[in-house]
């Protein structure tokens, strides 16, 4: 199991906008990590994606970089299908929660689908809640078919405490939980599925808890 340390970060993220999060991450010198665990021998391709994410205390800062053989940006709307677009997801299993767990999945455009749960019994986060969230995309957030060939693209979210809405989260200060970081593409015309953490399951599947991650905030 893989482990990660999240830095804290001095900012007002009431005031921080989700543009402004790559230039802080820099100066904070917050590393990238990989995602290419390629789990799956049916699913070889393996696009050029690493995240790197820090914390305020309140709020969690995620930045993904991808560069793929072509995009797609389909969903529309909050809480759509954006797994089978150009797709980073972010799961997210709270100190203490055995079975339940979030998925923060967000397409290149920036459309946001938040659940919690576990596999096969998932809620959907209200509108309040991912609207809450702050997204930036370098593609912008217009939806559009799938564009071919190669394309480098950037997208960084503000993740409040509050949109894990089953829970009162009061900070990240000292915790440790268990993560997991994906990119997908399952309508593309090269569906992959990586992870951060490797899976040792017989077929694709991101809702499995048990190999996540460790992540512990400082």
């Amino acid at each position: 199991m893989k482990t990660m340390c999240i830095s804290k970060v001095s900012c007002d993220d009431k005031v921080l906008e989700a543009q402004q999060i790559p230039a802080l991450l820099d100066a904070s010198a917050v590393v990238f990590q990989p995602i290419c665990c390629v789990n799956w021998k049916d699913y070889p391709y393996c696009p050029d994606v690493k995240f790197r994410i820090a914390h305020t205390g309140r709020s969690l800062l995620l930045e993904y970089r991808v560069k793929e053989a072509s995009v797609r940006a389909v969903a529309a709307s909050d809480s759509g299908r954006v797994w089978e677009d150009s797709c980073c997801e972010f799961f997210f299993q709270v100190p203490g929660d055995k079975e339940n767990y979030y998925n923060l999945e967000c397409n290149c455009g920036g459309t946001l689908l938040i659940g919690y749960g576990r596999k096969g019994e998932r809620e959907h986060a209200p509108v309040e809640v991912t609207s809450a969230v702050k997204r930036w995309s370098s593609l912008g957030k217009a939806p559009f078919e799938e564009r071919m060939g190669e394309c480098e693209w950037q997208m960084a979210l503000l993740i409040p405490a509050d949109a894990f809405f089953c829970h009162q989260i009061e900070h990240f200060v000292g915790m440790t939980a268990r993560a997991n970081f994906y990119k997908c593409g399952d309508l593309l015309a090269t569906p992959h599925f990586l992870s951060w953490n490797p899976i040792n399951l017989p077929e694709p599947c991101f809702h499995c808890p048990e190999f996540f991650g460790s992540v512990h905030f400082e």
